[in-house]
């Protein structure tokens, strides 16, 4: 079946279902098909360990009467379940409970067109023996390095996805992505000086992944990196965030600036809106429009245009991340960032979120730190939203006199992440790795507890 004919299909079920369900006895109603294939296998010194394929296509139907709303999902797509689906659906929207922000999204903000060169399928699939040897590759690469004394695995996946929406009101839309990822975990050392780490990767075509063998060989290197750590006592020093755990500060960014948050007070920048919360210079965007881009969309799960925005401009906070709803109880215009499943109401959410590069090289960030921690890896979740209080165990590697030394482990950052953001500064290396990206990130006088 071509990906045009997949598409014609998913919209000709959720038109059935939707007019089904406004028979029932539904004023409103949205529904969405997601289908997936996935295939996975993953080896472990030289042999397979793993080897999973699945296969899903889901249904959604929400149904609105006045304010009450209701949301089912099915798995079995015939025409006597989706009858049943549909009046289940009215039936439990006539006992809910009123929410005076549900319904569609205006009909005003609906996407008349949408782009289709997104580029987000590729067509390759590849085959179970294929991954296998992809895997291995990296594994004899890691392997390879001296120093490397075992393997917790190296894995190879891809993935395919469909999306089509229709609302009762003049949307519908569809549209087709693929995943391809690998990555490895390895060891190095003996007994109790033991120390692991890992690389991974993932695109959304197969020719954009680095060599499975550059990733066996940059896991092998991340690990031995941190053989024979130290501990440092407790101080106060600037704090240097390797990118592949920065973007988790765009993340705790991104939780606060949510309008479901926000409507609740439950944000510590809830009365931030065109507050300086990050230095001048610094910028974040939001672009679900990036061509290949591991979270591009070309519409939100309301059928609203999608497209980029400039969340923090020069260090000035911008925007909420806003629904239909959300939009509603605080009375300001949707963003495009509604994001949803089958069996949930909207929430907002963002796509391809990034900060823009700094001026400095990493080697000019860190050049005039005597005392410093160069982080690359975060443990636990020590974060309060509605304080911005932050505490985080961490391991990295200790940097004296603006060079990276030896490794550290067992400190915990903590701070606030109101002071984090305004004494933050980026670094110029800034690459389109993950779904939310960052340069190194240099952050001013956080407390450091060691032993």
């Amino acid at each position: 079946m071509t990906s045009k004919t997949l598409q014609q299909e998913q919209l000709s079920v959720l038109e059935d279902v939707i007019s089904i369900a406004k028979k029932a006895g539904a004023e409103h109603a949205d529904a969405l098909i997601v289908e997936s294939d996935s295939l996975g296998v993953s080896c472990r010194l030289g042999e397979m360990e793993d080897l999973e394929r699945s296969e899903s296509k889901d249904l959604g139907l929400r149904v609105l009467i006045g304010k009450q709303q209701a949301v089912v999902s099915t798995s079995d797509i015939n025409p006597t379940t989706l009858a049943e689906l549909a009046q289940r659906a009215v039936d439990m929207a006539r006992h809910a409970t009123e929410d005076p922000w549900c319904g569609l999204a205006d009909a005003s903000d609906l996407t008349a067109s949408y782009p289709q060169d997104l580029d987000l399928f590729d067509p390759t699939i590849p085959s179970a023996e294929g991954l296998f040897d992809t895997a291995k590759i990296i594994e004899d690469a890691a392997r390879s390095v001296a120093g490397i004394t075992n393997s917790e695995g190296a894995s190879a996946s891809w993935g395919r996805s469909s999306m089509a929406l229709m609302t009762s009101h003049g949307f519908a839309g569809s549209y087709e992505a693929s995943s391809h990822s690998m990555g490895i975990s390895v060891i190095a050392g003996e007994g109790t000086g033991m120390e692991r780490d890992y690389e991974f990767a993932s695109a959304r075509h197969m020719e954009d992944l680095d060599g499975p063998e550059a990733i066996g060989l940059t896991a092998a290197n991340n690990t031995l990196r941190r053989l024979n750590p130290d501990n440092h006592e407790t101080c106060k020093v600037p704090v240097v965030f390797d990118p592949r755990v920065g973007s988790s500060l765009l993340g705790h960014l991104s939780g606060a600036i949510n309008g479901a948050s926000v409507a609740r007070g439950t944000s510590f920048l809830k009365d931030a809106m065109d507050s300086q919360i990050f230095a001048d210079g610094i910028s974040i965007l939001d672009d679900p429009l990036r061509v290949r881009g591991l979270r591009s969309k070309a519409f939100d799960g309301e059928g609203v245009a999608t497209r980029a925005r400039r969340v923090i401009d020069q260090g000035v906070l911008g925007m909420w991340f806003l629904d239909s709803s959300t939009a509603r109880q605080l009375n300001l215009p949707v963003t495009g960032n509604a994001s949803r499943g089958t069996s949930s109401v909207p929430g907002a959410a963002p796509t391809n979120l990034y900060m823009e590069a700094g001026r400095q090289s990493v080697a000019e960030l860190i050049a005039d730190i005597e005392s410093g921690f160069f982080v690359t890896e975060l443990i636990g979740m020590g974060v309060n939203g509605v304080t911005g209080d932050y505490s985080r165990g961490a391991s990295g590697f200790w940097i004296e006199n603006g060079e990276i030394a030896g490794a550290v482990r067992g400190m915990t950052i903590a701070g606030n992440l109101k002071e984090i953001y305004l004494n933050l500064t980026p670094a110029d290396d800034l690459t389109f790795k993950y779904g939310t990206n960052v340069p190194t990130l240099r952050i001013e006088g956080l407390t450091l507890a060691g032993t």
